[in-house]
């Protein structure tokens, strides 16, 4: 965000002319003389905002500085665009108050509408943002009009402070934060209504009677509202997952944002099952069996108009089913190799793993370790029309209409090696398998490799060599695997640095001496640090790349993949012959600026001495 210019106080263009008034609403034109004044704005770009506004007018009330935004002049000062935020900032200045970007995920919105009513808010166009015991905290973007503060001083007995935020985040918080807990409130009400005493769901037995009852309320306006204001604002915050997790009395909603876990909101435990029931319906699952984990999928559109994914999963609780709603953004599978966080030198190696027309190539990490994400693009990538692609997975992560994909049903005996028979059948060019997990599905993995297919999959393990032993430890013969394994890629993903905001940092020699190990790498010449800005929700941190690991099966190595592997030889050859370790790959993301040493030791796994 542009940054405004510091400048010397000046009398406010309100104060300075008495007929206007002191407690009243901010005027275009006396916005506009602030701005030239202040040198923000020259006269050609206020009769362009004057000549919109009359021209808008009767249609729409706007805010003057949203009007002014509206324009997207340029500052004269900074050649930086006059956006929301700067002018809002500069207002802010004027007024001599704070300034606050208002982060939704940060305000206990059933705790600030508790405040005031929603009337009050919209009249005064004010939102509590922060309560406490003797404070309260009210956004405006009205900061002249103080009309409300010695009244509402009295009424609530406590301090009062103001902050200044831009009028189009006032207005949807205003609608969002009291429309959310009116539909709460009102769900909350017709479950009062409907159980006579309207206590929590105390334990499994209970939430199991109340299904078979059917006292659900899903389809309730109220709870509809509830479930569509939880995807989109998911959407907007970038969750990977939507964790809605029953409690006794107030059941907490926790998104996963660039791997971290936030806590977002809380409802009363009887609307999280009515959340619930709602969630399971959009994704056709049974409504009334609650013992049995289950899993259903939702497909929606974000308020830009993306076709969104959900995969959903539940699972009993004590208190009730939890449910997990993992986000598909089908953008995230067409990305570039390189958008993956490939080095140039990874990218030619990966594609001479993946291009051939056959062998088994493996990628391996910790669930969350964007495996999924790296196979799909890859796949992607591989689907061009003359090439036949297949896919057994549990579940399908994403429907693609460029694959063909097998779901897993264990229920009739259709598991990983089942579907990978069939797929043989099938004429296909690459087959993927979501993990290998047994050793009859390894055996079919080998099978369709030696027939001449190109088979990508899927194991547990902590870096590229000891996916050789998992395989030996499966009971897969090792001339097999000598004969079909191509290369292993092991991989982690890592936050990366919010560029709007990071800033050099001295390099810690003595910690990036311990990320490198034995590999005796030089130090960077400079780092970087989080900072935290709005972009980032002052995190400092900004989306995740991956870091990896690839093995390449040489001659060499394939000599050394017998019976009794030893894997400490195995790992010292394949050093030896070129695999850079995730700790390499991992300082190359630092000293390229893209990430922080203390992020990256927490995704490595420990150095075995």
């Amino acid at each position: 965000m542009a940054t405004v210019p510091q400048r010397p106080k000046l009398v406010d263009p309100i104060v300075a002319a008495p007929e206007l008034g002191l407690h009243r609403k901010l005027e275009l034109d006396t916005v506009l003389a602030a701005l030239r004044h202040d040198g923000l704005i020259d006269e050609a770009g206020a009769l362009k905002v004057r000549a919109d506004a009359r021209s808008a007018r009767g249609k729409m009330e706007l805010h003057p500085i949203a009007l002014i935004a509206n324009q997207k002049l340029i500052n004269p000062q900074d050649s930086k665009p006059l956006s929301l935020e700067v002018l809002t900032h500069w207002l802010a200045e004027r007024a001599q108050l704070p300034y606050l970007k208002i982060d939704p995920m940060k305000i206990d919105a059933g705790a600030v509408t508790q405040v005031i009513s929603h009337a009050y808010a919209q009249r005064y166009r004010i939102l509590p943002v922060a309560v406490s015991p003797t404070q309260v905290v009210l956004a405006t973007c009205e900061p002249f009009d103080t009309r409300w503060l010695a009244d509402l001083g009295h009424i609530l007995r406590r301090d009062i402070q103001r902050v200044v935020v831009n009028p189009v985040d006032l207005n949807r918080y205003l609608v969002e934060f009291y429309g959310v807990q009116r539909s709460i409130q009102k769900a909350q009400d017709a479950k009062l209504d409907g159980n006579g005493d309207g206590r929590g769901i105390l334990n499994f037995e209970q939430l199991l009677e109340l299904g078979k009852a059917g006292d659900i309320g899903a389809d309730d306006r109220h709870v509809v509202h509830i479930v569509d204001w939880l995807l989109q604002y998911a959407f907007e915050q970038r969750a990977s997952d939507i964790h809605l997790e029953p409690r006794r009395d107030t059941s907490p909603i926790r998104f996963r944002i660039d791997g971290v876990m936030h806590k977002v909101f809380e409802l009363p435990t009887p609307v999280m099952v009515a959340v619930t029931a709602r969630v399971k319906i959009l994704g056709r699952m049974d409504l009334a069996e609650k013992r049995r984990p289950q899993d259903g999928r939702i497909k929606t559109r974000s308020a830009e108009g993306r076709e969104v994914e959900l995969r959903l999963s539940t699972m009993p609780t004590a208190f009730g089913e939890k449910v997990v709603l993992r986000i598909f953004d089908p953008d995230i599978v067409v990305k570039e190799f390189r958008q993956l966080g490939f080095s140039m030198d990874e990218e030619i190696l990966w594609r001479s793993f993946v291009e051939r027309p056959h062998g088994i190539v493996l990628v391996t990490g910790p669930t969350g370790s964007g495996k999924t994400t790296t196979l799909y693009s890859t796949l992607k990538h591989l689907a061009t029309p003359d090439i036949n692609v297949c896919t057994v997975e549990d579940p399908i992560e994403m429907v693609s209409p460029e694959f063909n994909q097998m779901q897993v049903q264990t229920a009739i005996d259709l598991d990983f090696a089942t579907g990978v028979r069939t797929l043989m059948r099938q004429d296909p060019d690459i087959i993927m398998i979501g993990e290998i997990r047994d050793l009859e599905t390894a055996q079919m993995a080998i099978q369709a490799s030696l027939t001449g297919h190109l088979v990508l999959s899927t194991l547990h393990t902590n870096d590229a060599p000891t996916a050789l032993s998992r395989l030996l430890d499966l009971g897969a013969p090792h001339y097999l695997i000598q004969s079909t394994l191509t290369g292993v890629v092991a991989q982690r993903l890592i936050r990366t640095l919010c560029p709007h905001c990071k800033v050099e940092a001295v390099v810690d020699v003595n910690a990036w001496n311990a990320l490198v190990h034995r590999w005796q790498l030089p130090a960077p010449a400079r780092a970087y640090a989080p900072k935290g800005c709005l972009e980032c929700r002052n995190t400092g941190f900004l989306g995740r790349t991956g870091i990896y690991e690839m093995m390449r099966i040489t001659p060499h190595i394939r000599q050394m993949i017998t019976a009794n592997l030893d894997l400490a030889k195995l790992s010292e050859a394949a050093l030896a012959d070129g695999m850079r370790p995730l700790r390499v790959s991992a300082a190359a993301q630092v000293a390229r600026g893209i990430t922080t040493i203390p992020e990256i030791v927490g995704v490595l796994p420990p150095v075995e001495e």
